[in-house]
């Protein structure tokens, strides 16, 4: 008995891990709820999603585990010849035979070399176009998405999921798929190789095998866990950097550099929590796994050398030098893909944890899309017409209640009315960018809710008082990217007055626009937006406080600039400077989302109401101003 004190010792240190790690995924299991330990979307869920964007390209997959299969061939008949070789070497043997071994094994080796590069580079390929068609979905998800929804959402949040979610799911593809199924037929290819060649040492092995998926059942939770909390912090840390690196100019003008830097700080630092976390449960888990290979190794080389020494014999099986070298690396070969997994499972779970996240977006229905029978528009004349229409942006608190109004085509309309009465609302109802929840839209007669989006808003024009330039250049920003002649887009440009100062610019149209179109005054990107909407040819212009906070010079521009987009087709205004809005055909005023005045500037004078006051007041300050 005392002679088997070393496979106990072994036993009983293996128990005691066991035991610990059972206890403390009992304790974590029955707390999860309270430490954030959940599951929103099942392994098989995540899985059975990937692998629709893998399926297309099964003929590469089909190619790379070709390959595999040279390699798995190579790590099932590698030990066997170096156990028939180590066999050989220990008798009589010629010189000769020793070397066409050793050449054949060479052999093995460079083909599983070969074959492992070609499948890298196909799967590296492979995975890149899958990882591109993933990324252009979910973009044109996110573009899919209503206002209300993109206004819930970071900015930050949606560049993570784009950027750095994608890059961890890419090695789900081209790595860790792939070398999981070669691991699997790797662990059967050498458990059958030695049940052929002993099946006591082989029962010896599989003793181990339970500790190991239990191991790795018990870290898989606590990894799914840390991973989540990883992708949590850094999903934190760029929703705030995207909001404080754009408005750095605010914080340098209040001197808040100190705070800000602190709650970066405090970010900062819970990340590096949850890296911590993660580290160590990786620190654990694979230390635990090469323990086990350690164990099954000193129970080989005591069953083998005590059988071999004592000329034991098992169902036949003998126990040779050859066998205990052989099983000694199958041992290896055996342990390796578990290792490896170790390695992965790193990959694996941040893969799993960033296409939760990814499909969570995805499954975020769009709350303003296309009626079934919603039909194409091929022109608009822009009549529109409000009927008793209630919208509120959140349940009970209506911004507007009951606004009944009625556009002619090719009218001008303003909005006037104070900060919060719904003037901005009623522009962004017509292009639908939010639904109604009581009354209906029409434009031409038809209900907006049975025309297709796309066919909406490609005739309409909006122009904002705060716009938008992205980077690129001036031709860029007013064709996006349509193909649209020189020649056309200065003709656009002269006519609302945005030539004056792209003529003066070095390289004219090409001149380069920074971020957000910095690199200009506010007059002159309003201008370019009038420049941007007019060459798409609207039927019908939309503009919110064009000339709020511009300076006196360029407001003659754009006014001069309004009065010809007048003639174009439907416009709708809201205007504060009500002096820009006397030649409109019809003026409306909005008090807490309701209509309280409707007329012509003159008329609207005559009733001396709302409208007659704030005229009166904004005629008396400028006066003021003037004096």
């Amino acid at each position: 008995m005392r002679e088997y004190y070393p496979l106990i010792v072994v036993g009983a240190v293996i128990g005691f891990f066991s035991i610990v790690f059972s206890i403390a995924y009992a304790l974590i299991k029955n707390k999860k709820e309270a430490i954030g330990f959940d599951r929103n979307m099942k392994d098989g869920e995540i899985v059975r999603r990937l692998l629709a964007y893998a399926k297309p390209h099964w003929k590469s997959f089909v190619f790379a585990g070709l390959c595999m299969a040279f390699s798995i061939a190579y790590d099932i008949a590698s030990p066997l010849l170096i156990g028939y070789i180590e066999e050989i070497v220990s008798g009589e043997f010629e010189l000769a035979q020793l070397f066409m071994l050793v050449g054949v094994y060479a052999a093995i080796l460079v083909v599983s070399l070969v074959s492992s590069y070609v499948q890298a580079i196909t799967l590296q390929k492979t995975g890149q176009r899958i990882l591109s068609t993933l990324r252009e979905d979910l973009f044109s998800h996110i573009e899919g998405l209503s206002h209300a929804q993109l206004n819930l959402i970071p900015v930050g949040k949606l560049v993570t999921r784009v950027t750095n979610d994608t890059n961890a799911i890419s090695m789900m593809f081209t790595n860790i798929l792939v070398n999981l199924i070669k691991n699997v037929f790797v662990v059967l290819g050498v458990l059958v190789a030695m049940f052929i060649l002993n099946l006591e040492l082989t029962l010896m092995v599989l003793c181990f095998a339970p500790f190991i998926v239990l191991f790795t059942l018990i870290f898989r939770k606590f990894s799914r866990r840390a991973y989540r909390k990883v992708k949590d912090g850094t999903t934190d840390i760029n929703t705030f950097l995207s909001e404080n690196l754009s408005g750095m100019k605010i914080t340098q003008i209040f001197n808040r550099q100190q705070r800000k830097m602190q709650e970066f700080e405090k970010k900062n630092k819970t990340l590096a929590s949850a890296k911590h976390q993660q580290i160590f449960v990786f620190g654990i888990f694979r230390p635990l796994v090469y323990m086990l290979y350690i164990a099954s190794v000193l129970c080989l080389l005591f069953l083998g050398g005590k059988g071999y020494l004592d000329g034991a014999s098992f169902l036949g099986n003998a126990i040779s030098s050859a066998t205990i070298v052989t099983f000694y690396m199958y041992l290896s070969k055996f342990f390796n893909p578990i290792q490896s997994l170790a390695e992965q499972f790193n990959w694996l779970q941040s893969a799993f944890a960033s296409a939760e996240k990814i499909f969570t977006v995805f499954d975020l229905q769009p709350e303003v899309v296309d009626e079934p029978d919603a039909i194409e528009l091929p022109e608009v004349r822009g009549e529109i017409e409000f009927k008793d229409v209630w919208f509120s942006y959140i349940p009970g608190e209506w911004v507007l209640k009951g606004v009944s109004f009625h556009v002619n085509a090719r009218d001008t309309v303003a909005f006037v009315g104070s900060t919060g009465s719904g003037k901005t609302t009623i522009l962004s109802l017509i292009c639908r960018n939010y639904d109604i929840q009581k009354g209906s839209i029409l434009i031409d007669g038809i209900d907006i809710k049975h025309i297709k989006i796309s066919s909406l808003r490609r005739n309409f024009g909006q122009m904002l008082q705060d716009v938008f330039l992205f980077s690129g250049t001036i031709r860029s920003n007013i064709v996006l990217r349509d193909d649209i002649p020189d020649d056309e887009i200065m003709r656009v440009c002269d006519y609302v007055n945005a030539s004056s100062f792209i003529n003066k610019l070095e390289k004219g149209l090409d001149e380069e626009v920074r971020e957000r179109g910095n690199n200009f005054s506010a007059g002159q990107r309003q201008l370019l937006s009038f420049a941007r909407t007019i060459v798409h040819k609207p039927s019908v212009m939309i503009l919110d406080e064009a000339t709020a906070n511009i300076d006196t010079e360029t407001e003659v521009l754009i006014q001069d600039s309004l009065e010809k987009m007048m003639n174009i087709g439907t416009m709708l205004i809201v205007a504060h400077r009500l002096s820009t809005i006397r030649n409109a055909d019809k003026i409306i005023v909005l008090s807490h989302g309701e209509i309280i005045e409707e007329g012509t500037h003159h008329e609207l004078l005559e009733k001396k109401g709302r409208y007659y006051r704030l005229y009166t007041l904004q005629a008396h300050r400028e006066q003021l101003q003037n004096a």
